[in-house]
Formats: C-alpha cells, structure tokens, sequence
C-alpha cells in the first residue's frame, strides 16, 4: 500500500500560453545545421531510438528479428551505435532479454493494460512485476486517464507512485497519452504529477491513437521536467512517442532538447525517440551523406 506524503496541489501547474508555445515550437525548426553535426545528429538520433513491437500478432520470430536489427542497423556502413532499447509486451520479454545479451541493448515492457490503462491497481502492479521478472531493463506505463480528466489527481499520483515501487531497479516510463488530455495545460499538470510520483520518464504517447508526439506538446513536457530540475535538483528524463517517422523531424526534436535542457540530456539515457519507422529514415539519410545517393527502402529491414 503507497502512503501519500507531501503531494503538491496539481490543480496549481502552471498555465500555458497556447500561441507562445507553439510558436516557440515552430521556431525550432528553422534552425540550420551544419553537414558534420547533421551527422552526427543523425548518429545520436539513431542511439536514442526505442525499436518497438507492440502487436497481437507479435511472434518469438518478429521479437528477434527485431532484436537482431536492434544490433545490426545497416553492417554496410560500419560504426553506426546500436539502438537505445527494444520496446516488447510482457510476454516477450523474455524472448528479446536473450537475443540482445551482451549487447548493451536495454530490453523495455509496457506495463499497466497497455494502451488503454482500464485495469484494477493490483492488475497492474501484477503486470508489471511479471515483466520486470522476465528480465525488463524499462516499463512503460500508462497512466489512468479517466481518472485525470475526473480530476482525481491524487489516485493517478498514488498508482503511478505504486507502479514504480513495483519496478525495483527497472527505470519507470510514465504514458501520458497527449492526444487524449488534447490542452497544453492538462499535458503539463499531468507531465507534474508523474515526475513528483517517481517517474524516471516522461512519455507523450502510446502510438495507438493520434495525435501522438508533437513538437509543441513534447516543448510542454521538457519546460515541466526542467521546472521540475531547478525545483528539485532531479533529472528526468523525456520519451516523444509515436508520429515521428522523419530524420528531419528527429534533428528538430534534438535541437530543441538542446536549447530548453542542454547538453546533459544528449544521450539514451535521458532522450529517447518511441518511433521504430524512424530508423530506416536516418539510414537512408546516412547512407546519402556518405554515398552522395539515396539507397533503396529495399535495402533496409522493415520492422
């Protein structure tokens, strides 16, 4: 049982400036970038990328598949970083702890009913620590939004505090599912009650419904995690999930963690991308840096 002590009063997160925060957001795309740090942005983009399989129809054949491009993103052009993690139901946990081994690869579960969140707490609870059993490095859970929009901010804090407790060691990635909190103000009073509840991520989406990650929205949550830094002295980290399928795009995304967090969240560790699609789009523009042609969609595995 999750004894409640000291929650803040989340009814008192900050008002957004809807058109200063989408304007700001525009603005970060029209920053240029110099070939050798497109690059290099690229690279970074690529070692920050969650791969994800997250269907019915997932088979042990597709989890390893998956885990085995995890490692191996294009062998013609040597020295490209593996990816940050493979994202995998519970029940193929197991299945892609044992393909990645050594490699460094992080192996990461949803968690908590995924995607819809509709479950008892102790459902929940069981869920995750089933797949934290099975070997997961990261859970990513999904927070009860009916409950948010009831305004039962202290049931979504103490089962996001609850969930955490239940993940050990495991690093907890807490779904907000923008789309369905649909204002900017909604987004950062939920991004606040997460982050004071333990999460070690914030997380824009489950990629089932859209609008999943926008610039604008994930501009919100990075504002919430570094108010939440200078509060606290506290990192979170930030995962802009689903919609982002682009190179270009992920180079936006990285210029504006840069300006609003800095440079101590230029890593996997602190940055992630839930955009599997995302992949081939950076190889296909790495090899087009390197060969001066774009190769075939052909040449790269579909996931």
């Amino acid at each position: 049982m999750i004894v409640t002590k000291s929650i803040p009063d989340f009814s008192l997160s900050p008002h957004i400036d809807q058109v200063g925060v989408e304007e700001r957001a525009k603005r970060f795309t029209t920053r240029s970038i110099k070939n050798e740090t497109k690059i290099n942005g690229l690279k970074l983009a690529l070692n920050m990328i969650d791969l994800t399989t997250l269907e019915g129809k997932d088979t042990d054949g597709k989890v390893k598949q998956l885990c085995y491009k995890a490692q191996h993103l294009h062998d013609s052009y040597p020295g490209l970083p593996t990816v940050a993690a493979v994202c995998v139901y519970p029940s193929m946990v197991k299945i892609a702890k044992k393909a990645l081994g050594d490699s460094g690869v992080k192996v990461a579960s949803v968690s908590t009913a995924f995607p819809s969140g509709q479950a008892p707490r102790d459902v929940k609870i069981r869920d995750t620590k089933f797949a934290v059993s099975e070997g997961a490095d990261e859970i990513d859970m999904v927070i009860s939004r009916g409950k948010f929009h009831m305004g039962e901010y202290n049931f979504v804090y103490d089962e996001i505090a609850a969930i955490k407790e239940a993940c050990g060691d495991a690093r907890l990635k807490v779904i907000l599912e923008t789309g369905e909190l649909v204002t900017y103000d909604k987004v950062r009073r939920a991004s606040d009650i997460a982050m004071y509840a333990g999460a070690d991520f914030i997380k824009t989406s489950t990629g089932k419904i859209s609008p999943a990650a926008t610039m604008p929205v994930t501009l919100v949550m990075l504002e919430a995690i570094r108010d939440f830094y200078y509060k606290t002295g506290k990192k979170i980290a930030m995962k802009p999930a689903g919609g982002i399928s682009k190179a270009k795009l992920a180079l936006h995304y990285l210029v504006m963690l840069n300006e609003v967090l800095g440079e101590e969240w230029m890593n996997n560790e602190w940055f992630r991308f839930g955009a599997s699609s995302l992949a081939n789009d950076i190889l296909m523009q790495l090899m087009k840096q390197k060969t001066g042609v774009y190769q075939s969609a052909d040449y790269f595995s579909v996931d």
